[in-house]
């Protein structure tokens, strides 16, 4: 009787199916999951971005500030605020789906595949730690660049996974700033610096 080998991925230590694939001819491709790590390191590249951006702006002189670790939890208020907007930019592309095709996503199984696709398409965040180490007077102008290279990114997640259109994907990717902004509205409503 051969026991089914039970592997385990090298960086987390979850249950895997394969260890690696072979592509023949001595190709291999080690196989870990990396997409919530990912998705949280994207997080916090941009939540320390936004903190810095606030740190810019309330600048004290006073060499006793008590307010230190205050701005600490400012980070970890970004870090919630970054989260939620990513929240809800996916919940407004998987609305828009639902909506428009529900047929597509069929199963549990069709939901997060999209799903760790456009977490892995969201790779250009990673850019956002250059452009705030050599911060200089274009960083405004690269960060607009940065943000419009991750959309491309999940445009192209979105139309390669599902193998849709591209007047499907726009519309499902505009529907996902639409809820993104809401969210950045809503808090700007409540007066929190995003």
């Amino acid at each position: 009787m051969e026991e089914s080998a039970c592997y385990r991925c090298i960086e987390c230590s979850t249950k895997a199916s394969e260890l690696y694939k072979d592509y023949q001819r001595g190709v291999l491709r080690i196989s870990i999951c990396i997409h919530g790590k990912l998705c949280i390191f994207c997080l916090l590249c941009e939540a320390y971005l936004r903190w810095l951006q606030l740190q810019d702006s309330s600048q004290s002189t006073d060499p006793d500030d008590f307010i230190r670790y205050a701005k600490e939890w400012d980070f970890y208020r970004m870090f919630g605020i970054a989260s939620l907007e990513q929240t809800a930019f996916l919940t407004g592309i998987f609305t828009a789906l639902w909506l428009v095709k529900s047929a597509v996503l069929k199963t549990k199984a069709d939901f997060v595949f999209l799903l760790k696709a456009l977490l892995l398409s969201s790779y250009g965040k990673l850019l956002l730690i250059p452009a705030v180490i050599w911060e200089h007077d274009y960083t405004d102008l690269c960060l607009k660049l940065i943000k419009v290279f991750v959309l491309t990114s999940n445009f192209q997640a979105i139309r390669v996974t599902l193998n849709t259109s591209r007047k499907l994907c726009l519309m499902v990717i505009l529907n996902g700033l639409l809820f993104e902004n809401g969210i950045i509205y809503l808090f700007q409503k409540i007066g929190w610096d995003v």
